[in-house]
């Protein structure tokens, strides 16, 4: 039996594609999540911390919405109201974090809330390095799309 050969994950095919899976909608590029945000289908949902966004750096236009507060990253009483009203009318949610872990539990979060939730894969930032850089081998500023820094 051959198994279908699945396109290399920065191929063009694969960019624009949603990967399977558990628990909400599925993982999207961020080239994917960047041309829903621009064609008005998303709403890009960044669930870092006010700190993250303020340091590291932020997408302009991108709801605030953190998953966990700083300091002690505590959950955020005010996450299922506000991620409600982001996803009123059935809009997609792509749900952005540093790394592409915690946006995870917050789309899992929001799709047992009822929403459409999508998780960006590599984060903002993306993995680290072999030297434990962040922003060097994937990620929302690695792939070149709109970001600012404070």
């Amino acid at each position: 039996m051959t198994l279908p050969s699945q396109p290399h994950p920065d191929s063009p095919d694969a960019l624009m594609t949603v990967r399977p899976a558990s628990g909400y909608a599925g993982d999207v590029s961020p080239q994917l999540a960047w041309a829903w945000v621009q064609s008005g289908e998303a709403e890009l949902v960044d669930v870092r911390t006010d700190a993250e966004r303020a340091w590291v750096g932020f997408v302009p236009g991108a709801h605030a919405l953190a998953w966990k507060q700083w300091p002690g990253m505590v959950m955020n009483p005010g996450f299922d109201d506000g991620v409600q009203a982001l996803g009123l009318g059935g809009k997609k949610l792509v749900l952005l974090c540093r790394s592409g872990v915690r946006s995870i539990a917050a789309a899992q979060r929001a799709t047992a809330l009822g929403l459409q939730a999508y998780n960006v894969l590599e984060g903002f930032e993306g993995d680290p390095d072999g030297q434990a850089h962040r922003g060097c081998t994937g990620g929302w500023r690695y792939r070149g799309l709109p970001w600012q820094q404070s």
